[in-house]
């Protein structure tokens, strides 16, 4: 054990610590957000309060382990820990779990109305599978265990100077429970998660929001990665039946509230229920636009369309037709339907001023703001080859910690 002065007038200490009761104490000052110094330094007033020393704890394996403490209180405690006749190391072992115990877990934040997140762009090809995916596997991760997360502080375009804005920090996962509905007929999030397509000769989605289902939805639902996600990430797998959608819309009443009445049993069941749209401005981007609005007694913000661009000029003309179609719907049918923010997906600056213009001309737009900017890199790619979620398959690449950081920007 050593100390030594700190420039913020706060001692070092260095000490030992076990490595399991070390890494528990760094999630539950996560979870509560609070410096590590700061609990250790609850911890051992509150133990120095105490009349004698509590059980001890396990130090087998213990390592180094240094913290920044108040001046004096590391004399106070080793001279309190000599009268009780405690060594220095389980002194601070019984310190740390003292603060544990006054500091459990925090309940997961569940929203009172199930969200629905319309992930949507009537162009093709902008990655819309991509960041349904990866949006709902960062909203299902472990609340108990820690993933590097890149927290934007501002969104700047020039030259792809936004990653330099951005920072890395360690964060608890968000622990909700998330279901993926693949509502496009090409089936690419069921294959890209390794899901099997529904048979067109069996039941489905398509015939449950027709009004002709052939069984309970719940049965065609699969869990996702269960050893990465713990079984709170579900998939809705899509059957190619749903190119037929719109022309069994087309006879359908209240067809705008088709979706809504095909998944709303599924709702108790959830958090978060996202959305991968098709590239499509028919009745079945009518009824998931529907679906998405602002419920009676929900917050604005918490659901609605999400919509993913790439910097470049057709992805403008694509999201001009689509904010039509949803202003169209609002006026019609007197619903609210939030925007919760654009997401530029695919960037990569090297492509020159085509890229950096068209990402400040997204930028620039502000109502709705850009949420995410994730880059075009291989891990992505080598996910779907591999039919695996991209937060199990590189949950440290800079695509998962994107992704990471966009499903906490429209929490």
């Amino acid at each position: 054990m050593s100390l030594s002065a700190t420039s913020s007038d706060r001692e070092k200490v260095v000490s030992k610590l076990p490595g399991g009761l070390r890494q528990l104490l760094k999630i539950r000052a996560a979870q509560h957000g609070v410096e590590i110094q700061t609990a250790v330094e609850q911890g051992i007033d509150d133990w120095c309060q105490l009349a004698s020393a509590p059980p001890p704890v396990d130090t087998a394996g213990a390592d180094s382990f240094s913290t920044f403490l108040p001046p004096g209180q590391w004399s106070r405690f080793r001279n309190i820990a000599a009268e009780r006749g405690v060594s220095l190391i389980q002194g601070l072992a019984q310190s740390v779990q003292l603060w544990l115990d006054a500091n459990p877990a925090p309940e997961i934040e569940r929203p009172a109305i199930t969200r629905r997140i319309i992930v949507c762009n009537q162009k093709g090809g902008v990655g819309k599978t991509a960041i349904t995916a990866g949006t709902g596997e960062a909203m299902a991760e472990d609340s108990s265990s820690l993933y590097p997360v890149r927290v934007a502080k501002q969104l700047l375009a020039a030259g792809g100077e936004a990653e330099n804005s951005l920072e890395i920090e360690k964060l608890p996962g968000l622990g909700l429970r998330v279901l993926l509905v693949d509502f496009d007929p090409q089936c690419h999030l069921s294959n890209q998660l390794g899901a099997t397509p529904l048979p067109i000769t069996g039941d489905s989605l398509t015939n449950h929001m027709a009004g002709d289902p052939k069984g309970d939805l719940r049965d065609l639902i699969v869990s996702i990665d269960e050893e990465a996600f713990g079984g709170r990430l579900h998939l809705l797998p899509a059957c190619n039946d749903a190119f037929l959608l719109d022309v069994r819309l087309s006879a359908v009443r209240a067809r705008e509230a088709a979706l809504e009445r095909a998944l709303a049993p599924l709702e108790a069941d959830y958090d978060v229920i996202l959305v991968d749209c098709p590239p499509s401005l028919g009745l079945s981007m009518d009824a998931a636009a529907y679906y998405g609005r602002r419920r009676d007694g929900e917050k604005p913000g918490q659901s609605g369309a999400l919509i993913i661009v790439q910097a470049e000029d057709s992805s403008a003309d694509a999201y001009e037709l689509l904010t039509t179609q949803i202003e169209d719907l609002r006026a019609d049918l007197a619903v609210d339907i939030d925007y919760l923010g654009i997401v530029v997906n695919l960037y990569d600056s090297r492509r020159g001023y085509i890229a950096t213009s068209s990402l400040q001309g997204w930028v620039d737009i502000k109502d709705p703001r850009v949420v995410g900017l994730i880059g075009d890199l291989k891990e992505q790619k080598e996910a779907v080859r591999v039919k695996k979620p991209l937060l199990s398959y590189a949950p440290k690449s800079q695509q998962a910690i994107g992704m990471r950081a966009l499903a906490r920007e429209i929490r």
